[in-house]
């Protein structure tokens, strides 16, 4: 399970344009300016490391990294590649994409395995109690 970082403080010189930016963002969400600046900050440092790789907010408001142009999840191309016993090209065809994609996912998770097998935890999870409640609703109709 993933740890939460500690925090070290500094300081740095914004434009007004960008205060405002993220003042009006962090207000919106109804959250600290500090938090939604450390959150775009680290995702802005992994995505110019991982260019193929954005962030969106998936399950229970989780920002997960998924790969650009598709509609797929870090830990789902990486569950997949396992499946395939880390065929890049096997996994390539499954999801009708080009094997670079793939390689970028496994890139990203080399850097980032356990915060992606969070993710990939936190989806099964919610997989089971979706389910569950699924089964509830089909038993109350009997």
């Amino acid at each position: 399970m993933k740890t939460k970082d500690t925090t070290v403080q500094r300081s740095f010189r914004l434009s007004r344009r960008t205060l405002d930016l993220l003042d009006r963002k962090a207000r919106n969400a109804g959250g600290s300016r500090n938090a939604l600046a450390d959150r775009l900050l680290g995702e802005a440092l992994r995505s110019d490391t991982h260019p193929l790789v954005r962030f969106h907010t998936g399950a229970a408001g989780r920002r997960q990294p998924m790969l650009v142009g598709t509609r797929l999840y870090v830990y789902q191309i990486i569950a997949t590649l396992r499946a395939n016993d880390g065929d890049v090209n096997e996994t390539a065809t499954y999801f009708g994409l080009r094997p670079q994609l793939i390689k970028a996912a496994l890139a990203y998770y080399a850097d980032f395995a356990d915060e992606v097998d969070d993710d990939a935890a936190t989806a099964d999870r919610l997989e089971r109690e979706e389910r569950a409640r699924w089964e509830r609703e089909r038993q109350a109709l009997q």
